[in-house]
This record gives structure tokens, sequence and C-alpha cells, in this order.
């Protein structure tokens, strides 16, 4: 009987401490990383498709410029690796990129990491389905050869290529569907959402400056719920919240 008290006071202990996380935090943030800068605040400009984060923002106007690059020397990696891919589908992955490093408004899904080039990530970050599915689609007929692309490459000459065996095929053979593609291709740094844009429940990877920045309401609400005990952005942990809590505790 006593161990199921102990058990249940601790499950207590951890809802109460993880709900007082300051959700200043949670909702201005910037990764630890290799590129980012340690707090987000304005920039005079940012490039091309990294400019709608200027207003706040955790990248710098030279970072910005680099990842516009086809082989860019933030990580010396090339999106040419099986030929080159075609213009609408690199667009994606440059507003995938300036999301990565610029967005202030991931701080519900960082978690922290062990890798010598960064100290934090994102994941399962809920992406607008329809962000998804363009991505794919401008995709699909462009080539890659591998399904992580956060791993396994052949870096033996500075810049990543593929490996041994690997072969160069559609982006639609190695991900058949939108999911396999945005969630696989990092790690699960996304996780689809059935939500849509403008939804409030779904974080856009690119947005129209002059209509404000849509991606600091989803933050406010997924850090809500976080703070509240009700939900913990991850793979599957669940927190509890105290309203969970004690009645298991009544009825021990």
């Amino acid at each position: 009987m006593m161990w199921k008290w102990m058990l249940l006071l601790l499950l207590a202990w951890g809802a109460i401490t993880c709900s007082a996380r300051d959700r200043t935090d949670l909702l201005n943030a910037c990764l630890d990383a290799k590129h980012h800068k340690t707090k987000p605040g304005p920039e005079d400009k940012l490039h091309e498709q990294c400019s709608p984060w200027r207003r706040n923002s955790c990248c710098s106007f030279n970072t910005t410029q680099e990842l516009h690059k086809d082989t860019s020397l933030l990580y010396n990696f090339n999106w040419d690796h099986c030929g080159k891919m075609e213009p609408a589908c690199k667009r994606h992955f440059i507003q995938d990129s300036c999301l990565y490093e610029c967005s202030p408004n991931l701080g519900p899904w960082i978690q922290e990491v062990n890798q010598n080039w960064r100290k934090e990530r994102f994941l399962d970050v809920p992406l607008c389905k329809e962000d998804c599915q363009r991505w794919w689609e401008d995709c699909r007929t462009s080539s890659t050869c591998k399904t992580n692309w956060h791993k396994g490459w052949d870096w033996s000459s500075g810049v990543n290529k593929c490996p041994a065996k690997a072969v160069c095929r559609t982006f639609e053979f190695y991900f058949p569907t939108p999911a396999s593609f945005c969630e696989g291709l990092w790690s699960h740094s996304y996780k689809v959402s059935n939500y849509s844009q403008g939804s409030g429940r779904c974080i856009q990877m690119w947005f129209d400056p002059d209509q404000g920045n849509p991606n600091e309401e989803v933050a406010r609400f997924y850090a809500q719920a976080m703070t509240s005990g009700a939900i913990y952005p991850g793979r599957g942990l669940f927190i509890p919240s105290l309203a969970l809590i004690l009645p298991l505790l009544l009825l021990v």
C-alpha cells in the first residue's frame, strides 16, 4: 500500500514542477544549437524566404543568406546530392530551414539532445496538413537516396554524399505518402497535423508577415496545455495534472 502512495505522490510532484515551468520560455525561445541566437529579437533584414521572421527572430541575416545556397556552409549540406532538385521543391526546403533557424515559436517542442553540434532540437512539431501536402507534391519528382537525412551520409569529402550502395530514386519512391516524408525526413521533427492553416492548432512553415505570425497563437495554445499539465508535446509522453492524480489517491 505504501509504495502506491509513494508512486502517486511522485507523479503529483512531477506534475507540479513541470507545470510550473516558465511559459515565457516556451513562447519566445531559441534552440541551443549551432547557428541560433541566444535570445530572439528583431533583425533589420533577413534574406528572402526568411524575411517573415524579421520582427522577432532566432537567426541573423548572415545565417539566412547562407541557407539559401545550394550547398550551404552552415552544415555543408548539398540539396542536389541526386541531381538537380526542382526549384519548387527547394523552395520548401529553404522555408523549412528558415523555420528551424529563425522561429522563436517552437518552445513547446524543444527537446534536449546529446549531439556535438547542438544541445537541443524540436520534436513532433504539429505541421499544418496542407504545408506537408504541398511540400511532398512539389518534391515527389525530385530525387534522393535516403529516407532519413539526419544520419547515414558519406561525409568523407566534407559534403554529404549518398552512402555506398544507396540508389537515387524519386522522393515518391522513398516517401510514398506526405506523412512518411514530413515525419521521416528529419527524424520526426514534424508530425503532420489534422488541422489546417488558420486553425491556431498547427505550425505554418511560412506566412505573410503583413498578416502577423500565426505560429505565435499556436505556441500559446500548446504552452498553456503543457503548463496546465494537460499534455506534453513529444512522442507519446503524458504528464498528468493534479486533477487526474488526486482521484487516484483517494482510491488507494
